[in-house]
């Protein structure tokens, strides 16, 4: 089956002199995103050969600790939608989700209910 069409993603990280982001941008053209500022990212890749997870984090020093927390519930949250629309695990997504909600809570980026 030959490619009928690629798309990039673009990310460009400026370094203090300590190499600490100081700004991110990113660029989806196909997603109408250009030069898109950021201060928060997550990269996840899957390596086959090792079968394991490789990772970048990265976070600007200026991002505030309340908006970390909320990317880190939001992030959660959105692992367990993927549990559930790719793999079909819907009680185990179920389950993800409802520890995302406590760990929110004790976050305080939730409200108790």
């Amino acid at each position: 089956m030959a490619i009928a069409h690629t798309s990039d993603i673009k990310l460009q990280i400026s370094l203090d002199e300590n190499k600490v982001p100081e700004n991110i941008t990113w660029d989806a053209p196909d997603s109408g995103v250009d030069n898109a500022k950021t201060r928060a990212m997550m990269l996840s890749v899957w390596d086959d050969k090792t079968q394991e997870t490789l990772r970048i984090d990265l976070w600007t020093k200026d991002m505030p600790l309340d908006q970390m927390k909320k990317y880190i519930h939001q992030n959660i949250m959105a692992l367990a939608d993927t549990l559930e629309r790719a793999g079909g695990e819907a009680d185990l997504a179920k389950e993800l989700r409802d520890y995302s909600l406590e760990l929110g809570e004790k976050l305080n980026v939730l409200k108790r209910s």
